[in-house]
């Protein structure tokens, strides 16, 4: 079905109108369906470089199909799925049957991340080779949710993806300054009685790393920045010429230490959430370039890896579809960023990290159609309503945010459409005509 989409706000500020026809953008002026987006703000799609479907081995938490079904819902139309699932991500074998259930679902592209190391046990290196060069060509690798701690694996894995352009994406955490790390290390957590997790431990990996990536001449990425040391690190590494990107995620732009007061273990997270100055420092950081992207660190667990004590509740929070709300809150509300840097940090320069085609010319004739509707006049309490995920461990609950998502089309097809996700039945039908029609040409 070819769609027409008429009087959207550009991010340039300007109108536009789009037609959309076999997956791409056409110059036609007519179609099946039309969509009038007075008053919506178009984006690309978004593109998450950092979210944990967990499947396989922890489908009661996500699977790829909900995982994704989440992803529309907040506006993505590509994610990128770590490596820490059972089996891991270390053979080319399981990121092939994870980029396939991407497409059998339909609701996302799913881009695999494969494991740094074997099992993530940070002893010897996965089959780095096997997975670039597998169906999933996959080009980012990680260890995420542990830290690539041994400098001379880090250094052979930066040496490993330079052959094929690829790139490493560090979890910043040195371990042995985080022994039962609870919170962030400082004043609070000297108050609440809880082991700290001092800023050090981030900024010390990411010091180490970057100077380990000028040495090789190879691409780093570090992920969910949290502290105003690290992006200091970043900037003096980017100065250097280094070739190393960051990451900072939509909740240490928003939320601080302050909420781990009320013991509530949705805001237990990895690294911890900080003090209000370095919200303010990954703020200004995103807005002058030093952070590169936003990433959601989507990290879905059961209620009873949260609904438990604090010490005993797990680390992460869901954070797709909330994920364009709290950037909309946190920095375009507050003007730091414009539509424009939006669609930058949360799709084109995402995408180019993880080389992932069909998104460096949004809205240009014969580009791929992924693009997201949104209404940024709206505001809503979240809820568990307002969740597409298996999982309901959000910060937000509760919470007054900005703007919805109206409408998200994948690959010239809807995945959102009337600001809720198209059945699961309908997408996949969509899916495969589309890869039909392109395997036709």
């Amino acid at each position: 079905m070819s769609i027409r989409i008429v009087n959207a706000t550009l991010p340039n500020g300007e109108r536009g109108d789009f037609t959309i026809d076999r997956g791409v953008f056409t110059d036609a002026t007519s179609a099946d369906r039309t969509i009038d987006a007075a008053g919506l703000q178009a984006l690309p799609g978004l593109v998450d470089l950092h979210t944990h479907l967990r499947e396989p081995g922890f489908e009661q938490s996500e699977t790829v199909l909900s995982g994704t079904r989440a992803a529309a819902m907040g506006g993505f139309t590509a994610v990128f799925a770590m490596a820490n699932t059972m089996p891991v991500q270390d053979t080319a074998g399981v990121v092939e049957q994870v980029q396939s259930l991407g497409i059998d679902h339909g609701y996302a592209t799913v881009r695999p991340i494969g494991a740094v190391t074997e099992g993530l046990e940070g002893v010897k290196l996965s089959e780095i080779g096997a997975m670039a060069n597998s169906r999933a060509n996959v080009r980012v690798f990680s260890d995420d949710g542990k830290c690539v701690h041994n400098a001379l694996l880090m250094r052979r894995a930066l040496e490993y993806v330079k052959t094929f352009d690829g790139v490493v994406a560090q979890h910043a955490q040195e371990p042995t300054l985080t022994v039962d790390a609870q919170m962030n290390e400082g004043a609070v957590s000297s108050e609440l009685g809880l082991a700290g997790w001092p800023a050090v431990a981030e900024e010390s990996i990411i010091a180490r790393d970057v100077l380990l990536a000028e040495h090789v001449g190879a691409r780093l990425h570090i992920c969910h920045l949290s502290t105003a040391g690290s992006v200091d690190v970043i900037r003096w590494a980017k100065a250097r010429g280094i070739a190393v990107t960051a990451e900072v995620t939509p909740h240490h732009l928003l939320l601080t230490e302050e909420l781990v007061r009320g013991y509530d273990a949705r805001f237990k997270v990895n690294p911890p959430l900080r003090r209000d100055e370095d919200v303010h420092a990954l703020r200004a950081a995103l807005a002058d370039g030093t952070i590169d992207i936003v990433a959601t660190d989507h990290a879905p667990h059961p209620p009873e890896a949260k609904e438990c004590s604090w010490a005993e509740a797990a680390f992460g929070m869901v954070g797709l579809e909330s994920a364009l709300n709290v950037v909309q809150q946190a920095v375009v509300d507050t003007g730091q960023l414009d539509w424009a840097d939006v669609a930058r940090v949360l799709s084109q320069k995402p995408a180019e990290i993880g080389r992932l085609d069909g998104y460096a010319t949004p809205f240009a004739l014969g580009a791929p159609a992924n693009i997201v509707l949104v209404d940024p006049s709206a505001r809503s309490t979240f809820s568990a309503e307002s969740l597409r995920g298996k999982s309901t461990n959000s910060p937000y609950l509760g919470r007054e945010l900005p703007g919805r998502v109206m409408t998200t089309i994948h690959n010239g097809y809807e995945t959102v459409r009337n600001g809720d996700v198209v059945d699961a039945a309908e997408v996949a039908q969509q899916a495969r005509a589309a890869e039909s029609e392109a395997a036709r040409g």
